[in-house]
């Protein structure tokens, strides 16, 4: 199994959208060098207040870029970064992959991945009514998040547009993914 990274972003501020770039450096056990997430405990200002020793789960925002696609049908657009993602993906179904899959990412960077992002009112600022469009219901009536997976990293390296990604699936019996 495997994809392509679409686009790579950054911010160094507590921004919703980030910034594409032509490389950025993933750092273990810290996040994206250079963007306002990257440290060993939490960084999402809400976290942060609750309890500020909190491990950082949240190192890494990967989004798929077939999201965009389907919001586009909807009459939203959206472009990588936007939604505050540092890596745009392709050809992976980022949602399907269990807590602990583990991507390897171009030459040398690896993620696992922790778990579902959980979007907030923010996103309504940024296109009003893009919330609902993020979130929808299984067949069971239960909520779905579809506004990508985060992931702490665990070997740092370059990132850039075009990198394939291969996925590595970790031992059964597998856990699906939660918010974090």
């Amino acid at each position: 199994m495997s994809g392509i990274v679409v686009a790579v972003s950054r911010a160094a501020g507590h921004a919703f959208s980030k910034v594409n770039e032509q490389a950025i450096r993933l750092l273990a056990g810290q996040g994206v060098e250079g963007d306002a997430h990257c440290g060993a405990t939490v960084k999402h200002r809400s976290r942060v207040k609750v309890d500020p020793t909190q491990p950082n789960l949240r190192q890494v925002h990967l989004i798929h870029s077939e999201l965009f696609d389907e919001l586009r049908l909807t009459g939203f657009s959206v472009i990588p970064g936007a939604m505050g993602e540092n890596i745009t993906t392709r050809d992976i179904d980022l949602l399907s992959l269990p807590t602990g899959a583990v991507l390897s990412i171009g030459d040398e960077a690896a993620v696992e991945i922790t778990g579902l992002r959980n979007p907030c009112g923010q996103i309504d600022d940024f296109q009003p009514g893009l919330l609902k469009a993020v979130l929808g219901r299984d067949a069971k009536g239960g909520l779905v998040r579809k506004a990508g997976v985060m992931g702490i990293v665990l070997r740092e390296g370059i990132v850039r547009p075009d990198d394939v990604i291969l996925i590595h699936l970790p031992p059964g019996p597998h856990r699906p993914l939660e918010r974090v």
